[in-house]
């Protein structure tokens, strides 16, 4: 369980070695197009298997697809163009508590007083983080663009997961991966051809070659194959936990490979959120 934190992390790093290089919505179409072509082979068998399924819900795999593929990982690659892996990243840790959130919101989940003290906790973490350590600059709301991206990124996966849980699709897990995929890409299309139609074009290099080669293998199609496999031997609570290894392995990659550096604000900001995200996923009954 500790590979998919670890390519999870490369692809945010990518994603910032990536400015300059290739767009951010070129990114994820290319990385989504071939993650696809790889799935497919296993992921089409169990599609053909399960049709009916498919067809009786494609209104809320379309909404699945739209919230994951398309808009949550595209708003991480937008953000990195202006921001910092490690700040993406640190943002993007307040996922848990982000859907506890939602889901007392949406759904109407009781939230208890502990889960309560760690979104706050959480929040604060993340906004510590935005701010860079500069109260002056949440007061004055000059913050990044960058992060206010990670940050709708962050709800976009937090509407996804939600949106899973109401409404369980039933379908095998690689048919349910390969329909979401293939819906997501069709959504981003047009966007990559307004991407286009803007002047912004890829530059291939083999280094640019080998970064979209990374991003559609390892974040894609491995990981989440390892994944899916960790949650059905471990349980998705303690498989949860591992994607707290995310920001650490994200910081050091950064640190390595593109000279990030953390910042005192990033290790309160991890401490908080890591504490907010204790508080918020034990709290309930």
């Amino acid at each position: 369980m500790v590979l998919p934190p670890l390519f999870w992390a490369g692809n945010a790093v990518v994603g910032r070695a990536a400015v300059g290089e290739l767009p951010p919505i070129a990114l994820a179409f290319w990385r989504w197009l071939f993650a696809f072509l790889l799935l497919l082979p296993i992921g089409l068998p169990r599609i053909l298997a399960q049709k009916a399924l498919v067809r009786r819900q494609w209104k809320v795999l379309c909404l699945l697809a739209l919230s994951s593929v398309t808009a949550y990982n595209t708003f991480l690659y937008i953000a990195l163009t202006t921001t910092t892996a490690v700040n993406a990243t640190l943002v993007s840790a307040a996922i848990p508590v982000a859907i506890v959130g939602l889901s007392w919101a949406w759904t109407g989940e009781t939230v208890s007083k502990r889960q309560g003290a760690g979104i706050l906790l959480s929040l604060a973490g993340v906004l510590l983080v935005i701010a860079r350590g500069d109260l002056q600059a949440l007061l004055s709301l000059s913050l990044h663009v960058g992060d206010l991206w990670a940050l709708t990124a962050v709800a976009s996966w937090a509407v996804f997961s939600v949106l899973l849980r109401r409404h369980p699709t039933g379908l095998d897990a690689f048919a349910l991966l390969t329909v979401q995929v293939g819906l997501g890409l069709l959504f981003l299309s047009p966007l990559y051809l307004l991407e286009l139609a803007s002047g912004a074009r890829m530059i291939l290099t083999p280094h640019s070659l080998g970064l979209i080669a990374y991003v559609a293998i390892f974040p894609s199609a491995v990981a989440y194959g390892f994944w899916n496999r960790g949650v059905a031997e471990l349980g998705a609570s303690v498989a949860g936990q591992y994607t707290n290894l995310i920001p650490v392995f994200t910081a050091v990659l950064a640190a390595l490979l593109l000279g990030e550096s953390f910042h005192w604000f990033h290790s309160a900001g991890l401490v908080l959120i890591f504490a907010g995200i204790w508080l918020a996923t034990r709290g309930g009954r």
